[in-house]
């Protein structure tokens, strides 16, 4: 690929006491990321001022009720849904005690007012929850309460081919386990164990979700929330565990002249990321309408191991997202979507591949910095690697579209004063007729 194409810059590495896995970072807050190792550790990553200059921390932060023996599994963590305000943590860990291994869930939040989001003070307070089942991916999502208002609950899975809900009890100032198939009726008769799941609301009150199985197994389902109700649902079968699905908005311009204001019509469909162990990623187009009638292959997405981690983004600031997978074979990927006909139908293009010095097993689009630019961080064996939008390109663009946006004012000024020209000029002759009228001189 050609080394122009890729916009980054490496800003930061930050090595770990020990490895990590798939489900070890999570966005806290604004502009932090948590990383759990398996040796029962939580570092937090941010960026400070030190020293009249912006420089990367990485500091582990001591959550309780976490023995020095445990291994970590998952985290996840949320902000509350308005009007409810705090930071949400959540931990899963097996702890190992010779003869048995015993999982537990700990959930961290501070109700103390002024310390909601205060993450010292939130690793202090937890609710220690024995699960009768080894955890896998701990996930958030919001729900609809029966008031109209939102509520973000956590979703984890299990080995036992079920998923848990955590709802909060407000009254309780704790999480109580629920059963899922109230709000989430779509995840009963799980066909294995969930390895990743996936939810993306969409207009007039309906959901998409989706997960991916041990045994292969994509399912994907259309709801409406209001019942919740399952309106339609879908399955389609791999030859591989399914490392990760991710449900995306995707738009694309039309053929020129199907409308008379517009040049273009933008069409907006809704997609689902497929990655597995061994099989080539796949985006399946239009979900919402097609459902996983309409695959796409990314080609060669296959011959760096197994993909590990996805993310969908836009990385070049044009409006149109690219897709980042992260393989166990040391290798970032970009595709971008290249449209063709009128129908929104196309192929995703390789765009450009990073190496990296060990497998990659998360990634997360953030801005830690504060200046309006996000970062990529990117977890792998070793520790956590932050790179960061090349400015000279990106103050490229900036000046660039700074240029059209003022050639586009002058344009329209140059327009509008012409037209001004011509009522100046139609009205100075209007009025030299009258005045030559030979009514008007007798």
């Amino acid at each position: 690929m050609l080394r122009e194409l890729y916009p980054f810059v490496e800003d930061s590495f930050s090595r770990f006491p020990s490895q990590s896995n798939i489900y070890g970072l999570c966005q806290a807050g604004e502009q932090e990321l948590l990383a759990a190792t398996l040796k029962g550790k939580v570092v937090c990553f941010r960026y400070q001022e030190l020293q009249q200059k912006t420089r990367p921390v990485a500091k582990e932060v001591q959550f309780t009720y976490i023995p020095v023996d445990a291994e970590i599994v998952s985290i996840d963590s949320f902000n509350k849904s308005p009007p409810n305000r705090g930071l949400v943590v959540g931990i899963t860990f097996v702890k190992d005690s010779g003869d048995k291994a015993t999982p537990f869930l700990n959930i961290y939040c501070d109700y103390e007012p002024g310390s909601e989001f205060n993450l010292e003070s939130i690793a202090q307070s937890c609710l220690n929850l024995e699960l009768q089942f080894t955890p896998f991916q701990l996930y958030h999502t919001e729900v609809q309460c029966d008031d109209g208002g939102r509520e973000t609950v956590f979703l984890l899975s299990g080995h036992d081919q079920r998923i848990h809900l955590y709802k909060e009890n407000a009254s309780l100032h704790q999480f109580e386990e629920q059963p899922v198939e109230r709000l989430f009726p779509e995840l009963q008769e799980l066909p294995s164990n969930v390895l990743w799941l996936d939810v993306l609301s969409i207009p007039n009150g309906r959901r998409l979700s989706a997960f991916g199985c041990q045994n292969g197994c994509v399912g994907l389902a259309l709801v409406d929330q209001t019942g919740p109700e399952v309106l339609q649902s879908w399955r389609f079968q791999f030859d591989s565990p399914i490392s990760s699905v991710l449900l995306f908005p995707l738009s694309c311009q039309t053929e020129p002249g199907q409308s008379s204001r517009e040049s273009s019509v933008e069409l907006k469909s809704y997609n689902l990321l497929v990655t597995s162990a061994i099989e080539m990623a796949v985006v399946y187009r239009d979900v919402q309408d097609r459902g996983l009638a309409c695959p796409v292959c990314l080609s060669e997405s296959d011959q760096w191991d197994a993909v590990l981690c996805a993310l969908v983004i836009d990385l070049d600031f044009d409006g149109q997202k690219e897709v980042l997978l992260g393989t166990y074979g040391q290798e970032l990927l970009c595709y971008k979507f290249q449209p063709a006909g009128s129908r929104g139908d196309g192929q995703f293009q390789l765009q450009w591949r990073r190496s990296f010095k060990s497998p990659l097993l998360s990634i997360i689009y953030l801005d830690l910095t504060g200046d309006g630019l996000r970062e990529l961080a990117v977890l792998t064996l070793k520790g956590l690697h932050i790179l960061q939008h090349s400015l000279t390109i990106t103050a490229d663009l900036v000046l660039e579209r700074l240029a059209c946006r003022v050639s586009a004012l002058t344009a329209g000024s140059e327009q509008d004063s012409a037209k001004a020209g011509d009522t100046e000029e139609k009205d100075a002759a209007a009025e030299t007729e009258t005045c030559t009228d030979p009514m008007t001189s007798n």
